[in-house]
């Protein structure tokens, strides 16, 4: 995909009125890492910079609780009440679009809710084929051998070729949905499984774009599990952090986002804390934004003796922006002095609130470093930290 911005904006559809019968478990409401799969696919698609606007259709007796929700991304603007069938609640979709004043020009792309992988880039690639075809749906091969059953024997096997299973997001721009509507309500016998079969009952011509094997939608529990794990691997990224100085003239020492009043302090264009700066440079490396050095050169851009916990707050929001947030920390300052241990719990203390973290997700250490070097002969201090962040948005 292209690196600028997209020009597309698109309508999103969000269907999560089922009942999970085949999970076994309500499973938009299973808590993936701390979550409710729900909110994964809602920011999964809030990721995408073409979708301008969410709407979520749920089952009735959850309306009130989902539009009270906190995590919901700002591009969700409302949250109604779908049918028993997926048929009813896109249509239910449609008209909320309508009576929030989408044209029928609109590119609508409607989404499982259960979902929860779906990438910015196919998102995109989807909105883009729907805006010069009029409709289209992501699609990916049938990799195995398909067999029709005649009750508990195989009947026969189904030629694959020209098969391919659909996914979601599918779109369709909000005319062409409003008129497939208007000819197959939704309170018809007929019940359509995704939009695509709905638009090809009213010979409207869908275009098939390549989707991807790991946008799967969770339908048993397994799936959950599933889930997890992808989510996992996608949303951790781990970040490593390295910086020292040597003793200067003055004091306190600023070290771990406190003061040490006794203690020298470091030498730097700062006021020379090291293990603010690995924490840092680890939280920059993680999220691929460079390091701290090229953020904050050691020159008159930056203020001489700036503290350190004020480059830290910075390279947080340039997290945010980048749609990341702090995970974790664990922090190693190597030092023979100053006497470390009783400090630092008020380290750790320090830089959760700077990092907006819970204090059992921060980790600060000391060593000695086996009196080698420079840190072991009390001439300078160094600092290592291992950092995760994960995707906020």
């Amino acid at each position: 995909m292209s690196g600028t911005r997209p020009t597309i904006r698109a309508e999103a559809i969000v269907v999560a009125a089922g009942a999970s019968r085949r999970a076994g478990t309500d499973k938009l409401s299973a808590e993936i890492a701390g979550r409710p799969l729900l909110r994964w696919t809602l920011e999964a698609l809030a990721a995408s910079p073409v979708i301008a606007r969410m709407v979520v259709v749920t089952a009735g007796d959850r309306v009130a609780e989902l539009r009270g929700a906190a995590w919901l991304p700002d591009t969700v603007v409302s949250v109604v009440a779908g049918g028993g069938r997926r048929h009813e609640s896109v249509a239910t979709g449609v008209d909320e679009l309508v009576r929030l004043g989408a044209s029928d020009d609109s590119v609508v792309l409607v989404h499982d809710g259960a979902r929860p992988v779906v990438t910015p880039a196919l998102v995109e690639a989807i909105a883009d084929a729907t805006a010069r075809h009029g409709a289209a749906i992501p699609v990916v091969p049938v990799a195995e051998t398909i067999k029709r059953l005649d009750g508990e024997l195989v009947g026969a096997t189904v030629d694959r070729e020209g098969l391919a299973l659909a996914q979601t997001p599918q779109g369709a721009r909000l005319g062409l949905l409003r008129a497939a509507f208007g000819r197959f309500p939704p309170g018809g016998l007929r019940n359509w499984t995704d939009e695509a079969a709905l638009l090809e009952a009213c010979s409207i011509p869908v275009h098939a774009i390549d989707g991807h094997p790991a946008n799967f939608k969770v339908t048993l529990a397994a799936d959950l599990d599933r889930a997890a794990g992808a989510l996992g691997a996608r949303q951790a990224l781990v970040g490593f952090g390295h910086d020292g100085h040597p003793f200067g003239p003055g004091e306190p020492l600023a070290l771990g986002g406190i003061e040490i009043a006794g203690a020298p302090r470091l030498q730097g264009h700062s006021d020379g804390d090291a293990a603010l700066h690995a924490v840092a440079d680890a939280l920059l490396g993680a999220a691929g934004l460079g390091d701290l050095g090229r953020l904050f050169p050691s020159d008159e851009r930056t203020p001489r003796g700036v503290p350190s916990s004020d480059l830290l707050t910075t390279v947080v929001a340039r997290l945010g922006e980048a749609g990341y947030r702090a995970g974790s920390v664990d922090v190693t300052i190597v030092a023979a002095r100053p006497r470390l241990g009783g400090r630092l719990d008020e380290m750790r203390d320090r830089i959760a609130d700077l990092l907006g973290l819970p204090r059992e997700r921060v980790s600060v250490k000391a060593s000695t470093g086996n009196l080698d070097g420079a840190e072991g002969a009390g001439r300078s201090i160094s600092a290592r930290a291992v950092a995760v962040v994960e995707r906020s948005r």
